[in-house]
C-alpha cells in the first residue's frame, strides 16, 4: 500500500490571481484537489493613470519618508516609472528620504533599485512601522506611503494626526476578475459542501469574495460555511482584515509566506477530519474521501453526506427522514428526498467502502454504523 499524501482526499479553493499556479501546484503536490477562483484583477502598472498622477505629485517637493510595504509593488513602482521617464527623478527623490522596508522582500527591492533602507522590522508587521516613524517625529515631515491594495487608513491617517503630509502610492491597483464565473463556480462549491478549505494571499480578494456573495445574496450563507465547516486560511494578518471583521475565523501562517500557507493547510485538514475508531481500526472523513485504515477510499458527496451524519455519533441509529434531511443538506435545494434516494446512497456507500458490513440496517429503525456505542 502506498502512502497517502496529506491533502488526499480534500479539496482547496485558491482565490489567488498573481501566484496562482505556484499556490495551486504546492496544494496538488501533497494530493489535494484544487478549485481555482481568481477574486481579482490586477490593473497593469504601465496603464495605470492614478499611480501616474501619485508619482508626479510626490515628485513635485522632498521626501523625508518612504514606505516599502511589498518587495513587488516597490518594483513594480521604479518600472513604471521608468516607463514614464520618471525613473531618475523617482530614485533622485527616494535617495535623499529615509527609506523603511516592511520585511525582507520590500528589503530587497530597495536595494535592488540602488537604494538603502533606513530601518525595516523583524516583524514584519506594519503597526511596528508605524510606531517607528511616530517615534522619530514626523510632524511637518513629508511622508510616501506604498500601497498594497489595500488604502491603508489606519496606518496614514494616524500619520496625517501626528502632523505629516502623507503621499499614497496605490501600487498594483485591484478590480474585480475579467471572467467572474470561476469565482461564481467557487463560491458554489463552498455552498454545496465540496470545498473544505479557502485559501487567501491578499485583502483585496477577500473583499472581492465577500462582495461577490452580497451582490449575488449568498453572503449570509458563505459566512455559515466559513465559520462552521470550511477552514479558512489567509497568508497573513492584512489579508485576513476583511474575514475578521465578518467574525470569520482565520487560521493564518506565523510568517507571511505561500509556503508556509500551505503547511497550515496540510497541518489543520487533517487535524480537523472526524475520526470513528473501533477494534482497533481507524476511519478517517475528508472531504471527498474515507482514509480508513490507511487507504483512500473515494466516495461521493451525496454518500459522503450520509457517512457523515451516521459519524456524529458512531453507533447510535438514524432513521430514514433524518438522513434523508441529510442528503437534502447536501443537495443544497428545498425539493423532497424520498426514502429511495436514502437505500440508493447507502448501497453506494457500502460499495465504496468496500466493506458492507460497516453499515449496519436496524429493521424498522434506520442504519448505523457497526461500531460499539
Amino acid at each position: 500500500m502506498t502512502d497517502v499524501l496529506p491533502l488526499a482526499g480534500f479539496t482547496v479553493g485558491v482565490t489567488a490571481a498573481r501566484r496562482a499556479d505556484e499556490l495551486s501546484a504546492l496544494l496538488e503536490r501533497r494530493g489535494a484537489t484544487v478549485v481555482h477562483g481568481p477574486a481579482i484583477r490586477i490593473i497593469p502598472l504601465a496603464d495605470d493613470t492614478e499611480l501616474l498622477t501619485a508619482t508626479r505629485g510626490l515628485l513635485e517637493g522632498p521626501v523625508d519618508y518612504a514606505v516599502a510595504t511589498t518587495g513587488i509593488g516597490f518594483r513594480g513602482w521604479i518600472e513604471a516609472a521608468e516607463g514614464w521617464d520618471l525613473g531618475k527623478p523617482l530614485l533622485d527623490a527616494l535617495a535623499g528620504a529615509r527609506v523603511l522596508a516592511r520585511g525582507p522582500k520590500a528589503k530587497g527591492a530597495v536595494r535592488a533599485a540602488g537604494l538603502v533602507e533606513h530601518w525595516s522590522p523583524d516583524s514584519e508587521a506594519s503597526f511596528e512601522l508605524l510606531e517607528h516613524l511616530l517615534a522619530e517625529g514626523v510632524a511637518g515631515k513629508r511622508v510616501a506611503v506604498q500601497l498594497h491594495g489595500e488604502p491603508l487608513r489606519e496606518f496614514t491617517d494616524t500619520l496625517r494626526d501626528a502632523g505629516a503630509d502623507v503621499v499614497t502610492i496605490p501600487v498594483y491597483r485591484w478590480t474585480g476578475p475579467a471572467d467572474p464565473a470561476p469565482l461564481d463556480r467557487l463560491l458554489d462549491a463552498v455552498l454545496t459542501g465540496t470545498v473544505d478549505a479557502l485559501t487567501f494571499t491578499s485583502a483585496p480578494a477577500a473583499a472581492s469574495v465577500l462582495r461577490t456573495a452580497e451582490d449575488s445574496d449568498r453572503i449570509d450563507d458563505l459566512v455559515s460555511a466559513l465559520r462552521r465547516r470550511v477552514l479558512t486560511v489567509c497568508v497573513g494578518s492584512i489579508t485576513a482584515g476583511p474575514l475578521t471583521r465578518k467574525g470569520i475565523p482565520v487560521v493564518q501562517p506565523e510568517r507571511a509566506r505561500i509556503g508556509a500557507l500551505v503547511r497550515e493547510v496540510v497541518e489543520e485538514l487533517p487535524a480537523r477530519a472526524p475520526r470513528v475508531r473501533f477494534d482497533g481500526r481507524e476511519m478517517q472523513l475528508r472531504g471527498q474521501a474515507v482514509l480508513l485504515d490507511g487507504e483512500l477510499l473515494p466516495v461521493a458527496p451525496a454518500q459522503m453526506a450520509v457517512l457523515r451524519a451516521l459519524a456524529e455519533d458512531p453507533g447510535r441509529v438514524l432513521s430514514r427522514p433524518a438522513l434523508q434531511g441529510a442528503l437534502r443538506r447536501n443537495s443544497g435545494r428545498a425539493e423532497r428526498i424520498d426514502a429511495h434516494a436514502v437505500e440508493t446512497a447507502i448501497g453506494r456507500l457500502r460499495t465504496s467502502l468496500r466493506e458492507p458490513e460497516l453499515v449496519q440496517t436496524v429493521v424498522k429503525r434506520g442504519y448505523r454504523l457497526a461500531v460499539p456505542r
